[in-house]
């Protein structure tokens, strides 16, 4: 099999975790091709992207020499590691690698505050540092350990365009480099270690990739090496049916389908965010969520079919507003959802649920708390006329309100699971306050008051999902506890 591993978080975040990771990847590697992407280093006591930003902004403010000041913090951190995990001859190449590129962001650092100005292209710069720095701690870990490999930067591979910050992939270049820099180590039982978040653009410059960057560097590499499965190594055992802190018998999911992943990271729970893994998803690659501190937990399998049941996992969004607009003279108003819409755009703000009635006299949709008052603002400008004519007779916001959303692609098509839903949730004496479906039947959203939402949760989670002993499916099926390639069964 060709493997594409990411570890990030708190599975790179010390010297016993990253002992962790290259115990697992010494497993697979033996007889695997395995690649892994890599994070920066979050130790309890020191964050390292997060200082590495605080130091630039405050060299912006005219403080040039605070990343020579937080420098030795991080070399110290980095080493401290390598002291337990590496070998004196490696050691003793790393220590100087790493002390060079913290006194380029030092030097940096001077100049930054010169100029008195932090452009989004230095700023990529210091934000993709501490993948850099990583990514060398962990292939001289992984080759003290007596496993061949290599740090690379994924700025000899991912070809981005220049929003710096946010940047996005180019295809077909960062395929053709890919293939191009990796598969000859993966031929020579060499393991790439390449650095999470940061590309480069066609001229060279240095970019990150925004929010979820390392796990987006994981699932294009995944992509471009047409591997059989991308794993994505976290602190849990998969993913979990219900936030355990509110439903204590949760269980983790043995396998999702694409959509259903889709749905539930859109709906707050803590799964890959759908666009971070799209290259896969196209492609068709099934991935894995597995835990970095119980290896031989098989986690949880996302792929296009998932396993059919109905409901799989009830997820919540707190902190939401419901506003409602209404009138008698909305009936046949044309264009007046467009018009709503519109303004709600205006002001940027988020609409996570629309329902309407089938009379067309009112609306209503759910935004973030924080954000009701600039869109009922607006909506009073948009509708002066309709409200002066007294067709649109009411803007009127509920708050605090909650999103409880039930998950399953097997509910499509399955009489009765509305019903059931709405039996649990009338025996806990839940008020549903607006319910939305999706054409794709794979989710059935209802807003509730917040002081509802943990009951909720907790009734329709009794209603559907038990504890079957589907955690442990895949040892009581195969005898072991590593999966087989899912795309192969």
């Amino acid at each position: 099999m060709r493997l594409v591993m990411k570890f990030g978080g708190t599975s790179v975040g010390s010297a016993d975790a990253i002992r962790q990771v290259t115990e697992i990847v010494g497993a697979y590697a033996r007889d695997h091709e395995v690649v892994v992407v890599v994070s920066a280093m979050n130790a309890p006591d020191l964050r390292t992207t997060d200082t590495l930003i605080a130091a630039a902004k405050a060299a912006a403010s005219g403080d040039g020499n605070a990343t020579a000041q937080v420098a030795p913090r991080l070399l110290d951190l980095h080493m401290r590691v390598a002291n337990e995990l590496v070998t004196p001859e490696e050691r003793a190449a790393l220590e100087p690698e790493i002390r060079a590129m913290l006194d380029y962001m030092s030097d940096l650092s001077r100049s930054i505050a010169v100029l008195g100005e932090l452009t989004p292209r230095a700023l990529d710069l210091f934000s993709g540092l501490g993948e850099r720095l990583n990514a060398r701690l962990i292939a001289a870990a992984l080759r003290s350990a007596g496993i061949d490999a290599e740090a690379i930067d994924a700025t000899e591979l991912i070809v981005t365009d220049d929003r710096y910050g946010n940047a996005s992939p180019i295809e077909p270049d960062t395929r053709e480099r890919s293939r191009a820099r990796l598969l000859p180590l993966l031929a020579a039982k060499r393991v790439p270690v390449v650095t999470g978040f940061i590309g480069a653009t066609r001229a060279g410059v240095p970019t990150t990739l925004g929010r979820g960057g390392s796990d987006y560097t994981c699932a294009i590499l995944g992509a471009d090496l047409d591997a059989d499965e991308v794993w994505f190594w976290k602190e849990v055992d998969g993913v979990l049916s219900a936030n355990p802190k509110v439903v204590p018998e949760a269980r983790t999911l043995p396998r999702l389908s694409y959509a259903e992943m889709g749905e539930m990271a859109y709906y707050g729970a803590n799964v890959l965010h759908p666009k971070t893994v799209q290259p896969l998803v196209h492609r068709r690659i099934p991935i894995r969520i597995r835990n970095t501190f119980n290896p031989s937990h098989p986690g949880t399998l996302i792929d296009a079919e998932g396993d059919g049941e109905s409901v799989r996992a009830i997820t919540a969004i707190k902190g939401l507003s419901l506003i409602t607009v209404g009138g008698p003279g909305m009936l046949g108003l044309t264009g007046v959802a467009a018009r709503i819409f519109g303004a709600v755009a205006r002001v940027g703000a988020n609409v996570l649920l629309i329902s309407q009635a089938s009379s067309e006299q009112s609306v209503c949709f759910a935004v973030p708390g924080d954000e009701a008052a600039k869109v009922v603002n607006e909506l009073r400008c948009e509708l002066d006329r309709e409200f002066a004519a007294h067709d649109v007779e009411h803007i009127g916001t509920i708050t605090p309100v909650v999103i409880v959303a039930v998950v399953g692609s097997g509910m499509r098509g399955t009489p009765g699971i509305a019903g059931r839903v709405f039996g649990a949730l009338g025996a806990a004496g839940v008020n549903v306050i607006a319910i939305a479906q999706g054409s794709t039947e794979n989710n059935i959203s209802l807003v509730v008051s917040e002081a509802d939402a943990d009951k909720a949760v907790r009734a329709v989670h009794g209603a559907f999902v038990t504890t079957n002993g589907g955690t442990n499916r895949f040892v009581e099926l195969h005898g072991c506890a590593v999966p087989p390639c899912g795309r192969n069964g």
